[in-house]
């Protein structure tokens, strides 16, 4: 059973970094688009997300929540040490999602609408780039128990784990994610070919991007010795995702030029489940590096009677939530099939 919640803690976690990562670029891509487009960008993320961008922030919760549940230790070290990026995030995430509904709700539309845009923005880049930050403090080695007897204070111990170079470098790279995820989304959007061409150019953009990001930090980390990168580029299985996910562009920029929406997000799908996949077998079961430890994430288990309720309770919950949120995306022509 134990497999069966890993299973849905990391399933959970692909599918927050894919759908709410689609949200975040949203916005992103509206801050970079020039004036003469941001009023038709700004509507066309309203319209896809408007539906469903609630229900993306289900599977954070979820994922909290088994972690909480089956791996208190680690789940200890993670609210601990990171609490301050953790509620970064958490603002960001609520700043964004408190301007999206007022500036499209607001009985008066004045210049707080001007305040509400900025906002949305902001919230846009913060979280993907604090969630990032967040995956950087875990793997980057800088933690500092205060379990290790050493005299420390604030900072060493709340501060440094994730206020430094690589963790920042990791919510750059996080960023860009989302926005190569949502510029390959509004793709299949577009109402018209000057919209279309617009998304292509930011897809071509934000690919660049997350290319020039990822070798800067693999050069970082393998000068500067980081655990987590050696591991990384002496994993074959990460090495050969990362290979996978270069090869898995060329068919992604033909379905995007040939407009095969479906197959085009389809395979930007793929695209992230590849770069998660590298990033999580680099390193796993050891998901958090301090300074002085590695810790597995399968230290201090809960007992076996908790995730054997816990299994049981994901197994009916998701065959519950997927084909719910499945049907919303339909309903909403979110999910096109054969089209």
């Amino acid at each position: 059973m134990l497999t069966v919640v890993l299973f849905f803690l990391f399933f959970s976690l692909f599918l927050y970094v894919l759908l709410a990562g689609a949200d975040f670029g949203g916005g992103i891509i509206e801050l970079f688009s020039l004036p003469k487009n941001q009023e038709k960008t700004k509507q066309t993320i309203y319209r896809v997300m408007g539906p469903i961008w609630e229900a993306n922030h289900i599977w954070i919760i979820i994922l909290i929540v088994i972690m909480w549940i089956a791996f208190p230790e680690y789940f200890n070290i993670f609210v601990v040490y990171l609490h301050i990026p953790i509620t970064l995030m958490l603002l960001g995430i609520t700043i964004r999602g408190v301007a999206f509904i007022f500036r499209h709700y607001d009985a008066v539309k004045g210049k707080s609408q001007t305040s509400y845009n900025v906002l949305f923005k902001m919230g846009s880049i913060l979280s993907p780039l604090f969630l990032g930050v967040i995956f950087g403090g875990l793997v980057g080695g800088n933690i500092n128990l205060h379990t290790t007897g050493a005299n420390l204070g604030f900072k060493e111990i709340y501060i440094d784990g994730w206020f430094n170079t690589f963790s920042l470098l990791i919510g750059l790279f996080y960023t860009a994610l989302c926005t190569f995820i949502a510029s390959n989304f509004l793709i299949g959007e577009a109402d018209d070919e000057h919209e279309l061409n617009e998304y292509r150019k930011k897809a071509s953009y934000s690919t660049i991007v997350l290319v020039l990001i990822g070798f800067i930090i693999l050069l970082y980390g393998y000068f500067n010795e980081v655990a987590f990168v050696l591991d990384f580029l002496e994993n074959p299985f990460s090495l050969l995702a990362v290979f996978i996910s270069g090869v898995v562009l060329i068919p992604l920029w033909k379905m995007i030029k040939l407009k095969r929406k479906v197959w085009a997000r389809v395979l930007a799908g793929v695209q992230v489940l590849l770069v998660l996949s590298a990033a999580m077998l680099a390193h796993f079961p050891d998901i958090i590096i301090t300074s002085t430890k590695e810790v597995s994430i399968l230290d201090g288990v809960a007992p076996d009677s908790v995730i054997f309720v816990l299994g049981i309770a994901l197994i009916i919950g998701g065959s519950v939530i997927l084909p719910g949120l499945f049907h919303l995306m339909k309903s909403f022509q979110l999910i096109k099939l054969f089209k």
